[in-house]
């Protein structure tokens, strides 16, 4: 049922604060899982004085895999002939400081491994868009174990293969196999040992887990292919489940959680919606088809800003799910918040333009073309630094 209401979104602000590790993105959508660097006095006059290109890095996957960064690399991973290749980069300089190689001969299809390196205590995290999971030593590349999530836990590889990051929490680390009974995964983050399978049956979805609090009750909120799920952290006991099928089963951007709230958006013409979690159970606030974000995540800083795949940046009043502002040139580019402003980047043509992050109005700041071409990645922000990369190559760009 959809209701409508005025929610004080504050309610999605979970997101705000500040991290101790304000110099890293260890993991996909930064320190806090949000989107939002911690950065603070970042240069904001692109329009007379644009960010400087401190180095470019080749890449040889002609695909979409994001970066990490962590104690002063850049993990992301690279393919070349017959391997995928997770590679280490300097931040400073980006250089080559280790590689690591495991097998994907299959074929290509949109690029090959699609995830984000996550960091954690000295080791680093990768997913194979086969299913292939390891665990190395971040400062020298060193295999420490290996899991394959889709042959050990009877796993459905999406249509177009495993897109999500893992998740550290605490001592686990959530993966979503999408197998019978495995829906989601809990592993132990030192020996890879299973911990629980719960979830249900959903098959695997493309978006990254969250974890989350509803009611007093730690949780994961997980997208997988045909809904939006709720799985206790302790346990993998399903907890809740909002049925949200769309084209092709591709739930690709990672959900908002904030309070009791969760907005979701999806591509395919299906649109975003609110969910509220209660103590009855889940409701459906409002929908619409303001935010369609094939897998681009939108971020919450005092209204939700996303690209749709109308090509609109969107401003939206996440309490009501109406429109503040849309601004069309955006195509299906990624966005990270800093410091007051958006850095929004143009799939098509690459271009990366920065924005006041306000609710009155679109005010674009100025606009540069580091790479050109096409770019699904979301940009990162680390050490006053935005890496961006398209489907040649890596950059880094000061951003002070």
């Amino acid at each position: 049922m959809i209701r409508t209401t005025s929610l004080p979104l504050a309610v999605i602000c979970l997101l705000l604060s500040l991290s101790a590790f304000a110099d890293d993105w260890p993991a996909f959508m930064g320190p806090n899982a949000n989107g939002v660097a911690p950065d603070q006095g970042i240069n904001k006059n692109w329009a007379q004085k644009p960010p400087q290109v401190l180095w470019q890095a080749p890449l040889g996957d002609n695909g979409y895999a994001g970066p990490s960064v962590a104690d002063g690399k850049v993990f992301i991973i690279d393919h070349e002939g017959a391997n995928d290749i997770v590679k280490a980069l300097d931040l400073g300089t980006g250089d080559e400081v280790w590689s690591f190689s495991y097998p994907d001969t299959q074929k290509y299809l949109y690029g090959f491994a699609r995830a984000t390196p996550v960091f954690d205590a000295g080791r680093l995290y990768t997913l194979s868009r086969l299913g292939l999971l390891h665990c190395l030593n971040a400062e020298t590349g060193e295999k420490i174990w290996s899991r394959n999530i889709q042959a050990e836990f009877g796993g459905q590889r999406p249509k177009w293969d495993y897109a999500m990051s893992p998740l550290v929490d605490g001592e686990k680390l959530i993966v979503c196999p999408g197998g019978s009974g495995a829906s989601v995964a809990a592993l132990n983050k030192q020996t890879g040992e299973t911990i629980w399978t719960g979830g249900g049956s959903d098959i695997s979805g493309y978006a990254t887990p969250v974890v989350a609090t509803l009611h007093g009750q730690k949780q994961y909120v997980v997208f997988t292919g045909v809904s939006l799920i709720g799985v206790e952290a302790a346990t993998g006991k399903l907890l809740w489940r909002v049925v949200w099928r769309t084209k092709h089963d591709v739930n690709a951007a990672m959900p908002i959680v904030g309070g009791n709230f969760i907005f979701i958006t999806s591509g395919y013409g299906h649109g975003c919606a609110l969910v509220e979690i209660t103590p009855q159970g889940p409701d459906v606030v409002w929908s619409n088809k303001l935010i369609i974000s094939h897998f681009g995540v939108p971020i919450y800083y005092g209204y939700v800003y996303g690209t749709s795949d109308t090509g609109h940046l969107v401003c939206l009043h996440s309490g009501n799910g109406t429109a503040m502002w849309q601004q069309p040139g955006f195509q299906k580019g990624g966005i990270v918040a800093v410091d007051g402003v958006l850095i929004v980047m143009n799939d098509k043509n690459g271009d990366v333009v920065m924005v006041t992050a306000s609710h009155e109005g679109y005010q674009e700041l100025g606009r540069v073309k580091p790479l050109g071409g096409q770019s699904w990645t979301a940009p990162i922000i680390a050490d006053g630094k935005l890496i961006i990369r398209n489907k040649q190559a890596l950059a880094c760009l000061d951003l002070m």
